[in-house]
């Protein structure tokens, strides 16, 4: 009898079995993983050959893909070679990726695999979404590049700071844009309705002249950029908005929320830093934690290595730091000579600044027609030149104190924080003299006009005639002084100074040293490189005392010009491009880098400290110096804050107002400052 013909799938079938057993011989001397990389390599095999797979088969598979994903997150806790673990990971996921899909065949478990590739999609998905906002992030990848070309996180700190400060000024810039400026130009009187939305007739020749808008004088000064020319009309257009209440609760408004995210945002630095002892194996922590094993790019990985050698450079130089032993008695002299030194300077840039700003009073009265433009801008030019001298002068000072250097940059910081506070106050000081001054010329004015309105008349009418008034041009009524867009004025004008020698500064200290001592290095008797003058490292101490105190004025002055937060979101928009242009191009890292630790919080502390004391005089202008009879929305008041008690008595029930006059009782708001004042100190420290 002849035997049975085997046809091709008999062939196969034995191919299969045979090549099962011979698996199954060698995963005989494997490793239990082993033995499932094997054995499933040919039982895919096998699968190539017959469309169905058993459970037990199934079962063993998920096993297998279930150990390979456990090994794989615990592979960086093995004590094995860096070789071992990478080739281990690659069979790993080799394994995964090739054995999952094998879920799929068979009866019933199309919808496993589906699950298994809908989740790669997710994970996938949530990767990329975490780069998209990363990428979100504005200047992300600026700050990133500054960090790890050596200037470490001292100086990344600064460009971190100045970040958060952009975004604190578009939400200001938004309340005083969207609630104040946009309404009053739609819906407001028309420009030459009234006289205080009209240039007088004795200005209009040089409204429009460059020197004139320069110093916001002109068709500037009767624009919505001041306060001066809103109206004290209740309620405006269409909508009736109630814009002289709108106006005075953005000005409460944005300093109580710069309050709340100032704190806020300490609260969160400390938590974030923690309580822990974090100088215990810093360089063993450094050594076997430092790196990513996430990257993949490789600009991101030369990024990170250079980061990591600069950390290495910082732990150095404290430790050297720490252990460095010194002359105490010559020490102390040093200090002590060196804040006497310091203390001179502060007196004497308080007394050139008072000295100027009566020098500009005695300019004012005479006249500043009859001066050149040094003499009407003094005031903010010698303020702006002591701001630009005195931090280099301290930073020559501070070199005979010997500090660790994040001790030295917070004493940098504190003595530049009197220079800056104390010419500040100086100039508010003499501002409020001004502001007496206007106070009494404004007596004289109102006097004036009720003789010009008299003569107006002929004195012949009476006061029940019906006869209509006699119209005359807006341009030529006589008009007060208007001391608020004076006050709006003189902060606009600094913080233009201010910025304006901020970037020269940066263009003649950093830009021009740089290209004198790369080009002419070449044919000089010396290195000017490594000697006199060298490149210029970035002054950390002086650009954060910069941005708080120009954020200062903003606060102080916002409310008298409304134009000011727009300002300052253009100024710290440019500044953050040049600024980093001029690290990366012009400087070079500090010769002693140290690490920035706690530095966000010193910086938010000194914010903070600033934001009280530049409340201090609005606060005090509001509630004590009565408003301006002829401009201004709060025209016709006694005091400013009096708009509240108007609209409490026309839009609300007797009783609510009497719940606020008892809630806005000094008994209660003083106990509540100070436990604010408590819970914040904790963060400060």
């Amino acid at each position: 009898m002849a035997a049975p013909q085997k046809t091709l799938k008999d062939y196969h079938h034995i191919a299969a079995i045979l090549a099962g057993l011979t698996c199954s011989c060698f995963a005989l001397r494997t490793s239990k993983l082993e033995r499932h990389v094997l054995i499933f390599d040919c039982l895919l095999f096998s699968l190539s050959y017959e469309d169905v797979i058993t459970e037990e088969e199934l079962a063993n598979l998920k096993e297998a893909v279930e150990e390979k994903k456990k090994s794989i997150t615990t592979l960086r806790n093995q004590p094995w070679r860096m070789k071992k673990k990478l080739e281990t990971l690659k069979e790993a996921q080799e394994f995964i990726e090739k054995f999952e899909g094998a879920l799929g065949k068979g009866k019933g478990r199309k919808f496993y695999a589906y699950k298994v590739m809908m989740l790669k999609k997710w994970m996938k998905f949530k990767r990329d979404f975490e780069n998209f906002k990363t990428a979100c992030i504005p200047w992300e990848m600026k700050i990133k590049e500054i960090e790890s070309k050596s200037f470490g996180s001292s100086v990344a700190s600064y460009f971190i700071f100045l970040r958060w400060m952009y975004g604190i000024n578009m939400v200001l810039f938004g309340l005083t844009f969207g609630l104040v400026m946009v309404p009053e130009a739609l819906m407001g009187k028309p420009y030459g309705s009234m006289p205080r939305k009209t240039v007088p007739r004795s200005e209009s020749s040089t409204a429009m002249d460059f020197a004139t808008l320069w110093d916001f004088g002109g068709y500037a000064q009767y624009s919505v950029l001041f306060y001066g020319y809103y109206n004290n009309q209740r309620a405006i257009g269409w909508l009736k908005f109630r814009l002289p209440l709108s106006y005075f609760l953005v000005g409460v408004g944005t300093i109580a929320y710069s309050f709340m995210v100032v704190i806020r945002t300490m609260a969160s630095n400390a938590n974030q830093e923690g309580g822990g002892d974090d100088t215990s194996f810093n360089f063993s922590w450094k050594m076997f934690t430092s790196w990513d094993y996430l990257i993949g790019n490789p600009e991101t990985a030369d990024n990170k290595f250079a980061s990591i050698t600069t950390s290495f450079k910082e732990s150095i130089v404290e430790e050297q730091e720490n252990r460095k032993e010194e002359n105490i008695h010559l020490t102390r002299f040093l200090r002590v000579l060196a804040n006497f030194l310091v203390l001179c300077c502060l007196a004497g840039s308080g007394y050139l600044i008072y000295f100027v700003v009566r020098r500009s009073q005695k300019f004012a009265l005479e006249g500043l027609e009859n001066y050149g433009w040094w003499e009407r801008n003094e005031v903010n030019m010698v303020m702006s030149l002591l701001g630009m001298f005195c931090p280099t002068l301290f930073d020559v000072i501070s070199a005979l104190e010997n500090y660790h250097p994040r001790i030295a940059l917070r004493w940098q910081l504190g003595r530049i924080f009197a220079l800056f506070l104390g010419n500040l106050y100086t100039f508010i000081i003499a501002l409020m003299d001004e502001i007496n001054l206007k106070l009494e010329e404004e007596a004289v004015v109102k006097y004036n006009m009720t003789i010009w309105e008299a003569n107006l008349y002929n004195g012949t009418l009476s006061e029940n005639s019906t006869r209509p008034p006699i119209e005359v041009d807006p341009a030529d009524v006589p008009r007060g002084p208007c001391w608020e867009t004076m006050v709006g004025q003189e902060f606009v004008r600094l913080t233009i100074s201010d910025t304006m020698t901020t970037y020269i500064t940066i263009l003649i200290g950093d830009f021009l040293r740089a290209l004198f001592v790369r080009f002419i290095n070449y044919c000089w008797c010396w290195d000017l490189e490594y000697g006199f003058p060298s490149y210029a490292e970035f002054d950390i101490s002086g650009n954060v005392l910069g941005l708080i105190f120009n954020q200062g004025m903003i606060w102080m002055g916002a409310f008298y010009a409304p134009c000011l937060p727009a300002i300052n979101v253009l100024r710290l928009h440019a500044s953050m491009y040049l600024q980093c242009w001029a690290v990366m191009c012009c400087n070079v890292p500090h010769e002693r880098v140290f690490k920035a630790s706690r530095s966000n919080n010193f910086y938010m502390a000194m914010l903070l400290f600033i934001l009280f004391l530049s409340t201090l005089p609005a606060v005090y202008t509001i509630v004590s110096i009565p408003p301006s009879f002829d401009c201004g929305p709060f025209s016709g008041k006694s005091r400013m804050y009096n708009v509240i008690q108007e609209t409490l008595e026309n839009d609300f029930p007797a009783w609510f107002g009497k719940v606020f006059s008892y809630a806005s009782n000094p008994g209660l708001i003083l106990p509540f400052i100070l436990l604010m004042a408590e819970s914040v100190l904790p963060a400060m420290v």
